[in-house]
């Protein structure tokens, strides 16, 4: 194991952050697994710290066939932002921007190095872009902030990869995961080892995303080079480990182990592996996520919980104003998995309390509700 530390700049005066990289194995093939890019959703740390011991093991043993970095504090910054005992880990303190909004789109930067010199072997085609992809990172200006110098970091190690796992967790939820269509056959089985409940698909969420600024790329310089043989050689995934509160060990140790027999599917892990345990879910368009808000301010009780299929008109929760007896009950609009539920229990305008995956589109433009 190596381990890499990465000053961050802009450190206020007398402090030094610092992004740390594990590194396991040597080859060609690559996978990146960061955790916890929104720093109060520990759930995918606690599981890195299974997927480091592992890691280590498997690397004593001989069996890793390709390099796996392993990032399990993505985000230091945002590791020290509590407000009186509350963790405030999804929003920048002082720009007020997502964590996990705005990373550098390396496309059209990418597209103009390669005019001109893609030929017609797909292999070489990949090591060209991905070339490309590591050298304009490598000549942007100097980072204005930590949080920009922090994406930089964590893009730069990432895209290069053939696999990225980025870890996330939703307030109270089943486990699901955020792709690429053109790849959800082969993340289906990764689905099926950690007993996801749903795919949400989108070729551009908006926001440019960790997992997007990874895959995106790829897609779109295959469909301007549309006469060279470009594979979609970056497959990303945001994977949502459950609600905020699931960081139990056998859980943590279950989702390492369902991660590492992905990745041996994939080629880079030798050995003998179980079976997924589970079938792989559905894959639905983002666009057919109904999120449900409350119609006024009360207290929230939920009918039904989080991974149940709904069906249209079934109650989900009521809302329940008790100076004025008011109560409300929202029923849901579409056929579907309700995957998350929000942990507030008193309502608020403009705040989602549901989201509910459907297999029609319901919603168009950006998809992301930060």
């Amino acid at each position: 194991m190596e381990r890499i530390d990465h000053p961050l700049p802009w450190s206020s005066l007398g402090t030094e952050r610092h992004l740390s990289v594990f590194r396991f194995g040597t080859g060609e093939r690559k996978a990146y697994i960061q955790a916890s890019l929104h720093a109060d959703e520990l759930p995918g740390m606690r599981c890195a710290w299974e997927l480091k011991k592992r890691l280590s093991a498997l690397e004593a043993q001989g069996l890793l066939n390709g390099v796996i970095e392993l990032v399990p504090v993505a985000n230091p910054l945002g590791l020290g932002q509590l407000l009186q005992g509350n963790h405030q880990g999804r929003f920048e303190y002082g720009s007020g921007k997502n964590f996990n909004r705005d990373f550098v789109e390396l496309s059209a930067p990418v597209v103009a190095r390669l005019e001109g010199r893609l030929g017609d072997d797909p292999r070489a085609n990949v090591h060209l872009i991905r070339q490309a992809m590591r050298d304009v990172l490598s000549e942007l200006p100097p980072a204005t902030s930590q949080l920009q110098g922090m994406q930089r970091v964590l893009l730069s190690h990432a895209c290069d990869a053939d696999v990225v796992l980025d870890l996330h967790c939703d307030a109270e939820a089943a486990l699901h995961m955020y792709a690429l269509p053109q790849h959800w056959p082969q993340w289906r089985s990764l689905a099926a080892h950690l007993n996801v409940r749903v795919g949400l698909l989108a070729e551009d969420s908006g926001g440019s995303s960790f997992d997007e600024a990874c895959s995106l790329p790829w897609l779109r310089v295959q469909r301007h080079f549309g006469d060279a043989p470009i594979p979609l050689a970056c497959m990303a995934t945001t994977v949502e480990l459950g609600g905020q509160a699931d960081t139990g060990r056998d859980e943590a140790q279950f989702y390492a182990e369902g991660i590492l027999a992905f990745l041996a599917e994939q080629g880079l892990i030798g050995g003998q592996w179980p079976a997924a345990q589970h079938e792989a879910c559905e894959g639905m368009p983002f666009e057919g996520t109904e999120l449900l808000f409350a119609p006024h301010p009360g207290v929230v009780s939920f009918l039904r919980p989080a991974g149940a299929w709904v069906e249209p008109g079934e109650p989900l929760f009521e809302v329940i104003d008790p100076l004025s007896d008011r109560v409300s009950t929202v029923c849901a609009g579409t056929a579907g998995v309700l995957f998350a539920v929000e942990r507030l229990r008193y309502a608020q305008p403009g705040f989602w309390l549901a989201k509910v995956a459907g297999r029609e589109p319901l919603r168009h433009g950006r998809l992301l509700n930060d």
